[in-house]
């Protein structure tokens, strides 16, 4: 059984990733469904929550459905991290997660995210803040280094957990590093292979099926994996990969019923969260990937790009399903698995 502090897990965990205008509690309602053991907030401003901005105190919204949880998030200056990370715990989340590994440029460029990898004391100085300021566990998500001169998160994770971190999960990619350039897992291998470390090692990067999850598992010898761009319009892919662990099987991809079925809870979970207007705005990106690879779906997509009633966007969902009935999956490369037209921000 993996712990983190107290807070006992599962036997080899799958965890959802953070990810910004991704993860909001609708979709992590759905990766519950299927079984993701941990998941974690969108991403949030330290500075936003201490000025009670409302974008930012909305994203602490969660269900017991969904715990354990953690609340994220990110900073540049260490006392508005403790004041954060105070306000975080008053919600009672389960776990305080620290992001360092956002490599946008807006917010690596201040020092924060990814930014900070370029200032380890300070990184370590602010960790060690934020476990004295709360009573929760604290982890962190961090990549392997700040440049290809700078791989130093062997050195990284060692201070992180002196300073009382009780599980880091690392992204096998540097601040730099494209996503659409493989992860590197090798470094993660050598952090978990440090005899000096006693916390969860959990890795991040290309993980998106039953397959790669059992490759990196038994290559590299972690004790849980983390699944972001994978879980796009594919909250099943949870349940697939601890399936494939277990069996060494695949389970079959989900057919149209179940894909409507999914996401009209989705979209009704987004609808009690946010207004109708902007839960169908932001339901527009999880549409094309939940029906993405569906031959002659384009007049659909149209259609719901242009829908602003919850009622129609139901009638468009059941025509969906009515029009791809009987679709046999056996004979298409329809793959669940692949690469998301979403737009790059702050994701694994």
């Amino acid at each position: 059984m993996v712990k983190i502090g107290s807070l006992e897990i599962a036997d080899f965990p799958v965890l959802l990733a953070p990810m910004e205008d991704v993860s909001d509690p609708p979709f992590r309602y759905v990766c519950k469904m299927f079984g993701a053991d941990i998941m974690y907030t969108e991403f949030i401003s330290s500075e936003g929550l201490i000025r009670d901005a409302a974008k930012s105190v909305k994203k602490l919204d969660f269900s017991d459905f969904e715990r354990p949880i953690g609340i994220q998030i990110f900073g540049h200056d260490i006392d508005s991290m403790v004041k954060a990370a105070a306000y975080a715990e008053s919600v009672q989340p389960d776990i305080i997660d620290i992001n360092y590994g956002c490599p946008v440029k807006k917010v690596a460029s201040k020092g924060a995210g990814s930014g900070i990898m370029n200032n380890i004391p300070k990184m370590v100085a602010m960790t060690e803040a934020v476990v004295k300021a709360v009573n929760l566990p604290v982890t962190v998500k961090t990549r392997l280094g700040y440049d290809e001169d700078r791989k130093d998160i062997v050195e990284i994770a060692e201070r992180l957990q002196d300073v009382g971190i009780q599980a880091i999960t690392i992204h096998g990619r540097l601040r730099t590093t494209r996503s659409s350039v493989p992860a590197d897992w090798t470094l993660i291998g050598q952090v978990k292979e440090n005899q000096r470390m006693k916390i969860p090692v959990f890795g991040n990067g290309d993980v998106v099926d039953g397959p790669s999850a059992k490759y990196f598992k038994d290559t590299y010898g972690v004790d849980g994996l983390m699944v972001a761009r994978g879980s796009y319009g594919n909250p099943w892919v949870f349940s697939e990969i601890k399936h494939y662990l277990k069996t060494g099987e695949r389970l079959p991809l989900p057919d149209i019923h179940e894909r409507v079925r999914v996401s009209r809870i989705q979209l009704q979970k987004s609808v009690e969260w946010k207004t109708e207007r902007q839960a169908l705005m932001e339901m527009r990106k999880h549409w094309s990937d939940y029906f993405k690879g569906f031959p002659n779906f384009k007049p659909f997509r149209i259609r719901i790009m242009q829908i602003e009633q919850y009622a129609e966007m139901l009638d468009v969902l059941n025509e969906i399903e009515s029009y791809y009935s009987g679709y046999n999956f056996a004979d298409t490369e329809l793959d669940a698995n692949q690469d998301s037209d979403l737009p790059s921000a702050c994701h694994p």
